[in-house]
C-alpha cells in the first residue's frame, strides 16, 4: 500500500526562459550594469526571474510561454477588458505602442509566464494583477528563432 504525501500533487511550475533569451539578456544586464540607466533598479529583479526559471531550447519551448517578442492577451477580471502587449527588450519599448520592456516590472513579470498565469508587478499606484488569457505571437511557435 502506498501512502502519498499531500503535498505529492502539488506540482511547482517554474517559469521557462530560452537559452537563447537567457544568453541575451544576461548580455544586457551585463551591459546596463556598467552604465548608469533608470532601468539599473530592474535588473536585479530580472536577473532573479532569469535565475529561477527553467532553461529550455528555443525549438522546444511550449507555445504557451512567453518568450522574448511574444505578443499577449492579458485580461482584467475585475473590469473584464483585454489588453494586448508584446514583450521586448528596452531598446524597441514604446508604452504607445503596448510594447513593454522586460526590464519594467510588468515585463519582468510576463518572461516565462505560461497562458492561465495571474501577472503581477507593483506599479506607481499599488499592486496589478492580470491573467495571461492567451499568447497572440511566440516567435518559437512561429519558427522564428532570429527574434
Amino acid at each position: 500500500m502506498k501512502i502519498k504525501h499531500p503535498l505529492a500533487a502539488a506540482v511547482l511550475t517554474l517559469p521557462m526562459v530560452t537559452t537563447l533569451d537567457r544568453r541575451r539578456l544576461g548580455t544586457l544586464v551585463e551591459r546596463l550594469a556598467r552604465q548608469n540607466v533608470a532601468e539599473r533598479r530592474h535588473l536585479e529583479a530580472l536577473l532573479d526571474e532569469v535565475d529561477r526559471a527553467q532553461p529550455v531550447e528555443p525549438e522546444n519551448v511550449p507555445a504557451e510561454i512567453v518568450t522574448m517578442n511574444t505578443t499577449v492577451r492579458l485580461h482584467d477580471d475585475e473590469t473584464e477588458e483585454d489588453e494586448t502587449y508584446t514583450l521586448t527588450y528596452p531598446e524597441r519599448a514604446n508604452i504607445g505602442d503596448n510594447r513593454v520592456s522586460v526590464l519594467a516590472p510588468m515585463g519582468t513579470a510576463l518572461l516565462g509566464a505560461r497562458v492561465g498565469d495571474d501577472i503581477e508587478w507593483d506599479a506607481p499606484a499599488g499592486k496589478v494583477k492580470l491573467r495571461l488569457a492567451e499568447i497572440l505571437f511566440q516567435p518559437e511557435a512561429a519558427g522564428r528563432f532570429d527574434m
